[in-house]
């Protein structure tokens, strides 16, 4: 806790593209309302002022992909209270997990000039994977409600409620036709956690995975299905290791598959 009794709170940026944390700023008029209740102590993206821990909560966007990021996290941890990851770098390794499936030393000759001047790990990994995490949040990006309610619950000292079922049960309760079925698209939103609103079906596209792996998905079957109906199976594998593909359910899957 800060002097003043407010609840401290630190923001941080492992690899990434900054859009969760954007989330956070677009909550707008409810963040005004949390800033009654918290401190921000830490937060980059913001704010230039950076007030050393404890912290009381943490949330860490991003995957862990150079050796200094992996020691900032483990201080980090050391900081904080609760730590909850957000969003799908943070959860399952993001679109730069893809280079785990490849040669990352011949990414950076490709792409660099000095690439010894690069320090990279040979993989992109969850947050989970090098502390413990308390709480995870999905989405590429995280869905901004659910980042407040989640924040607003922890601040009463209360477990908050994160869906863990599969995005279908969203389309049914928007009443959205099922893509798959009525435009044979291959969408994702069988073994895919809710949590997203089926923003992507609500505007006639296949899900894409992004709010990861559903609590018991079974993406063997469906690749099956989608294989079955004539969608290319290099094509749904990629689609499985899109955003969230390191998560251990679909890259199990996936590995297990080719």
């Amino acid at each position: 806790m800060s002097k003043d009794g407010k609840v401290r709170v630190a923001v941080y940026k492992f690899s990434s593209c900054d859009g969760c944390q954007l989330q956070i700023l677009n909550t707008e008029d409810d963040l005004l309302e949390l800033a009654n209740q918290v401190e921000i102590s830490y937060f980059m993206e913001a704010t230039r002022r950076a007030q050393p821990g404890p912290y009381d909560l943490a949330l860490v966007e991003g995957s862990v992909s150079t050796p200094h990021e992996e020691e900032v996290i483990k201080k980090a941890r050391e900081d904080s209270k609760l730590l909850v990851a957000i969003g799908a770098c943070a959860t399952a390794g993001g679109i730069q997990a893809l280079r785990n499936w490849s040669d990352v030393e011949q990414f950076k000759k490709i792409v660099y000039p000095k690439p010894e001047w690069i320090t990279v790990l040979k993989t992109a990994t969850p947050i989970s994977q090098h502390v413990k995490v308390d709480l995870e949040l999905m989405g590429c990006p995280i869905n901004k409600n659910q980042l407040i309610y989640v924040i607003s619950q922890l601040l009463r000292g209360k477990k908050p409620y994160v869906p863990t079922y599969s995005v279908c049960l969203e389309c049914k309760a928007k009443g959205i036709p099922c893509v798959i079925v009525s435009k044979n698209l291959p969408c994702l939103g069988p073994v895919t956690m809710a949590g997203c609103g089926a923003l992507c079906p609500s505007y006639g596209r296949a899900c894409y995975g992004c709010f990861g792996p559903m609590d018991d998905p079974n993406p063997k079957s469906l690749i099956d299905y989608l294989v079955s109906q004539g969608v290319d199976k290099g094509d749904v594998l990629r689609s499985l290791r899109m955003f969230t593909g390191y998560s251990e359910k679909f890259r199990k899957a996936v590995d297990e598959y080719e």
